[in-house]
């Protein structure tokens, strides 16, 4: 004997958790590590450091100049969803989505050294996070308000003279 299909409410109801259980499972299969993300965009951003690099010697003619530049762009743009998916995974990557997305105001010149020195620390996989415990100093190690602070506000009223002089 066949069952009879669900209608109305328990039909929309089994829908919307189908729909649920397949995106729970897609993006559970399609999901990467930070870090990996990031070194895809780092293979990305190390070719636009090339081609940027390649475009600034002087004996490259004009139109390889504009060739490489372009290249070179296009391969940072690249970089900028690696970038921005490995930051949604892990929040410490978020340096590198940020200076790639600032080519498209500040030219690259200005942002090889942060994209070199960012890549690096990916490339590392280092923890920048201390580790828990440590040596850490017992007390307040600021120091304590001194004596010597003035006993009333050294600041000018508006439109009043400085303390100690004479206007």
């Amino acid at each position: 004997m066949r069952r009879p299909r669900p209608t109305g409410r328990r039909s929309l109801i089994g829908l919307g958790g189908s729909a649920v259980g397949a995106l729970l499972c897609l993006s559970a299969c399609g999901q990467q590590d930070g870090i990996n993300l990031a070194q895809q965009a780092c293979v990305h951003v190390r070719l636009s450091v090339r081609d940027y690099e390649l475009s600034t010697k002087s004996s490259t003619s004009a139109a390889d100049v504009t060739r490489l530049r372009s290249e070179a762009d296009v391969e940072l743009r690249a970089a900028l969803p690696l970038a921005a998916a490995a930051t949604s995974d892990d929040g410490s990557l978020n340096s590198l989505m940020t200076t790639i997305s600032e080519s498209a105001t500040v030219d690259e010149a200005h942002l090889i050294p942060a994209l070199k020195g960012q890549c690096a620390m990916v490339d590392n996989n280092v923890n920048v996070n201390p580790a828990p415990g440590g040596d850490l100093p017992d007390s307040n190690v600021n120091p304590a308000p001194g004596g010597d602070l003035p006993d009333s506000n050294v600041n000018p009223a508006p439109g009043g003279d400085l303390p100690g002089t004479q206007g």
